[in-house]
């Protein structure tokens, strides 16, 4: 771990003058020498670098959009190839490579935090041993050294030694507990973010290779994490449960706000949607206004979420408007070809013939919504003729009803 921290020293000594300025900061609340002062320096300097990860957190949610978009093309490739996997991978690259999208794109801010994680472990690491580093000199290092964090140094790690632990003048006992409880809260927060992202924003209708990924790394990470925990200084567990827990609540913001199409998450937003506009009767945000504007243009390619969205809105006789907004009148009605109309009335089937009418060969006469007032006749009007011919021929035994007129070459 050394070595791999050794790689990022370029960067040890901006991130050490970032804590120290925080330090600096809080030493002036809470005492310079306190586990306050230096934990809170350690959290405020991953919100520094969270904050300035927010671009390329915006990137990641384009991609991940873009993956999203070629969920209907991805499924065709599975149900093309289903019963050829590496053919199926390969149509899948090859699908990847012509859109430029990248399914590894979830892992992009990990990677660029890497940096800066192994360059706080080393200055930690160096805390440790009493060394100087970057911008933090002798007093800070000592000064460091004797924060304590619930008890246990900020330097201190789970498999330290009882000699290690109490030159840090502290008790092995409150250095396990505090690690391990560490170690635990980041673990089940990473199972718990991964989770979140599997089970409610993520269109469970297609099954990629990027959705079984997803999954391996749900309970990859947590392992990974815990496994490794034993062997980071305190003040690295500060650091990496505090990114967990920023980026669970990030997750959430964005699940909440703008989930993937076909998820359960999107049918929970269109839901809240639904009630607020049905109570006011319009569209009142410019994110619901972005929302059905974009189920307004899919059309026949609505998921069964967005049907039911814009059928509830009918019902309460509104409609869905290419703008985005919703207007008073008809529901829209989907036929069986995937079609809406803005009419909700069925289409009236011809009346059956009663034997007076097939026997005298008329019509009856169809009502119209202009025809429903006016008083219809039970009895059907026929001519005097052929109603005569129809009885003549009944009386002669022929076939009732009306007849088929004579090929004229026949008469």
């Amino acid at each position: 771990m050394d070595t791999i921290a050794s790689l990022f020293s370029f960067i040890t000594t901006p991130v050490s003058w970032v804590i120290v300025q925080f330090h600096t900061m809080y030493g002036a609340v809470f005492g310079p020498d306190t586990g306050w002062a230096w934990g809170l320096s350690i959290v405020s300097l991953v919100v520094l670098i969270r904050i300035c990860l927010i671009p390329l957190f915006v990137k990641q949610i384009k991609s991940t959009r873009g993956m999203q978009a070629l969920q209907p093309e991805m499924k065709k490739i599975q149900e093309r190839y289903k019963n050829d996997k590496q053919r199926q991978s390969e149509e899948m690259m090859k699908l990847y490579k012509e859109t430029g999208t990248n399914p590894l794109s979830s892992c992009l801010p990990i990677l660029a935090q890497s940096p800066f994680f192994f360059a706080l472990y080393h200055v930690l690491s160096k805390i440790s041993s009493g060394d100087e580093i970057g911008v933090l000199n002798k007093d800070l290092v000592n000064s460091a050294r004797e924060a304590h964090i619930f008890g246990a140094p900020i330097a201190a790690k789970f498999m330290d030694s009882t000699e290690k632990v109490d030159a840090l003048q502290a008790s092995l006992t409150d250095v396990r507990i505090v690690t391990a409880l560490m170690i635990v809260l980041m673990s089940a927060s990473q199972f718990y973010t991964q989770r979140q992202l599997m089970t409610k924003n993520v269109d469970l209708t297609v099954k990629t290779p990027f959705m079984q990924q997803q999954k391996m790394l749900m309970y990859i990470f947590p392992v990974m994490f815990a496994v490794m925990g034993i062997n980071f200084p305190v003040g690295v567990l500060v650091y990496w449960l505090t990114t967990n827990v920023w980026t669970m609540g990030q997750q959430m913001y964005v699940i909440h706000g703008n989930p993937t199409p076909g998820s359960k998450a999107q049918a929970q937003l269109l839901e809240r949607m639904q009630k607020s506009i049905v109570k006011h009767g319009k569209v009142r945000s410019r994110r619901e206004r972005n929302v059905i504007k974009q189920i307004a243009a899919k059309g026949r390619e609505r998921n069964e979420a967005e049907r039911k969205f814009v059928k509830g809105l009918g019902l309460a006789r509104l409609t869905v408007q290419p703008d985005g907004t919703v207007a008073k009148g008809e529901p829209e009605v989907e036929a069986e070809d995937g079609t809406t109309s803005e009419s909700g009335a069925k289409r009236q089937q011809p009346k059956r013939l009663t034997k007076a009418q097939r026997q005298a060969g008329t019509e009856p006469a169809a009502k119209t919504s202009l025809q429903k007032d006016e008083p219809q006749d039970d009895k059907p009007k026929t001519a005097g003729k052929p109603a005569s011919g129809s009885a003549r021929q009944a009386k002669s035994g022929q076939r009732k009803g009306q007849q088929r007129p004579k090929h004229p070459s026949k008469k």
